[in-house]
């Protein structure tokens, strides 16, 4: 069936989540990529475990709450200043850098977000980064009050947008997020920003696995779920392609 419509998740497929280690480690030097790792890591977590218990929080809310989680973890000291400014990077993270020519290379087709962020939070991101003019909706789980990978966050794509699962190409860099997405019914395509042969490759380089290898190895690998997407492409400039020949 031909794709109506093509829907990015955001944190990590758009938006580069590393990005944050830039103020992580001017907050706390020598601490800054084990801090990105553990804070990521348990942002997720904190999703699917608030999901579960029927507990909603923001997604910001949660940021906060997991970023206190990882810096306690470290065994950092911290005060409230410190918590803002690293919590206002999650407002100007940087996109890949292939993004914005991606999106304007699928120029004509309707372009969606789809992520666990709240709508503030989402809407002062694509616009500080200039992505605004270039997505058609900026879609948050908020409006249903849980999270990805629950099938009430992928149902907003319909409502929002009118276009049915089998005419969606839903693009995501996480693994679990695009396996659900196919159990649910959408196409998708996975960025495989890693490949198991250059992770392999750079675990051997090391003599103690580094928190940014570890997460590579829990978040960026894809999922043994027997639910393999329909594309596996190694950046968002692959769309194009995509898009061209059908």
């Amino acid at each position: 069936m031909p794709i109506e419509a093509f829907v990015f998740d955001a944190y990590g497929t758009l938006y580069d989540v590393q990005s944050v280690s830039q103020v992580t480690e001017e907050e706390f030097p020598a601490h800054g990529d084990l801090v990105t790792q553990v804070w990521r890591l348990k942002q997720l977590e904190y999703t699917w475990l608030r999901s579960l218990m029927g507990e909603y929080k923001s997604f910001w809310e949660i940021s906060a709450e997991s970023l206190v989680f990882a810096l306690n973890s470290c065994g950092l000291e911290y005060d409230d200043a410190k918590l803002g400014r690293i919590m206002e990077k999650y407002l100007h993270l940087d996109p890949y850098p292939e993004c914005v020519a991606a999106l304007d290379s699928l120029k004509g087709t309707p372009l969606a977000i789809l992520s666990n962020g709240n709508q503030k939070i989402l809407d002062a991101l694509v616009s500080n980064t200039g992505l605004s003019s270039k997505l058609d909706s900026v879609i948050s789980v908020e409006e249903v009050g849980i999270f990805k990978p629950h099938n009430s966050a992928y149902q907003l794509v319909e409502k929002t947008m009118g276009v049915k699962p089998a005419n969606t190409l839903f693009v995501s860099s996480n693994a679990f997020d695009a396996c659900a997405a196919k159990n649910f019914g959408f196409n998708v395509a996975w960025i495989e920003r890693v490949t198991p042969d250059a992770l392999a490759k750079e675990v051997a380089a090391q003599k103690t696995v580094g928190p940014a290898t570890m997460f590579k190895m829990l978040r960026m690998q894809m999922e043994n779920f027997g639910m393999e997407p329909d594309y596996r492409l190694s950046s968002l400039s692959d769309l194009a392609q995509y898009a061209a020949t059908g």
